[in-house]
C-alpha cells in the first residue's frame, strides 16, 4: 500500500518547512489583488504563512510577501490579513 506523501511549505515569516495543510495560502489573483486563500484553492500565485499572527507579521516586515509577488501591497491589505488570521486561529 502506498501512502500519499504531503507536499512540504516554507512559511515566508519564521522561514521553517511545514505540511502545507497546516499553513494558510496568501495569494495574488491575476488581478493583481492579495487576500488569505483560507481554502487553498483560489487561482494565482501563492506563498505560505503559520497560522499566527505573529509570523504574518514577521513575513510584512521583511516584506516577503512583495518580494514573492513582485508588487508593494498596501498597509490596508497586511492589515485585514492580520484580522482574518486572528479569527481563524
Amino acid at each position: 500500500m502506498k501512502t500519499k506523501k504531503v507536499p512540504m511549505r516554507m512559511c515566508t515569516g519564521c522561514g521553517e518547512m511545514f505540511d502545507k495543510r497546516t499553513l494558510v495560502r496568501v495569494v495574488k489573483s491575476p488581478e493583481g489583488e492579495v487576500s488569505l486563500d483560507l481554502t487553498g484553492k483560489k487561482a494565482g500565485r501563492g506563498a505560505y504563512v503559520c497560522k499566527s499572527a505573529d509570523c504574518l507579521k514577521q513575513a510584512r516586515k521583511k516584506r516577503a510577501f512583495e518580494r514573492a509577488f513582485s508588487m508593494k501591497i498596501e498597509d490596508s491589505v497586511y492589515d485585514k490579513m492580520e484580522e482574518e488570521i486572528s479569527n481563524a486561529e
